[in-house]
């Protein structure tokens, strides 16, 4: 009986996900529940490939108040037009730098201090970084590695989306 209920249940599901309107490239990002208050920012160019950041709660956020990929990790016009994937972003964050950085624009004044407190404490182990609890700003799957400081390719499955064969 139970059984039935959740097959049933789950029909329904189908049936009402099956006449939601696909999500277009050509459509606003989600943005989560929230109604944008000003100016949001266009994260297009980047979501062509890393759509999962389309609904990954700090990029929204900053979406929201009109702060871009681009303004944290550079224009990486490279990056975006090597289809191959391996030309890194211009600017990655390896973990000594992630929260200096999100200092640069939350700086100690303006943020709950008692809240941040393990954060904030210097203990030299990089365990306090501001992406550990606010969103999941990681791919869960890489083909390709950088060394975050250098820009170096350090692990590459090799799969090549532009080779002669492709292009015959």
């Amino acid at each position: 009986m139970l059984e039935s209920a959740a097959i049933i249940v789950s029909i329904v599901a189908c049936e009402q996900k099956a006449r939601e309107k696909p999500l277009l490239l050509e459509d606003p990002p989600l943005l989560l529940e929230e109604e944008e208050t000003g100016p949001v920012a266009d994260n297009s160019r980047c979501h062509v490939c890393h759509i999962n950041y389309d609904d990954e709660v700090l990029a929204v956020t900053h979406t929201r108040t009109n702060i871009s990929c681009e303004q944290c990790h550079g224009a990486s016009d490279a990056h975006c037009s090597d289809e191959d994937n391996i030309t890194p972003p211009d600017i990655m964050y390896p973990v000594a730098k992630i929260r200096p950085f999100c200092m640069g624009c939350h700086p100690k004044d303006k943020i709950n201090i008692a809240e941040h407190k393990s954060v904030l404490a210097d203990t030299g182990a990089n365990e306090g970084n501001c992406t550990n609890c606010h969103g999941e700003h990681r791919l869960s799957y890489r083909t390709r590695k950088w060394d975050k400081s250098t820009g170096k390719l350090i692990e590459d499955d090799k799969v090549r989306m532009t080779t002669d064969e492709i292009l015959k």
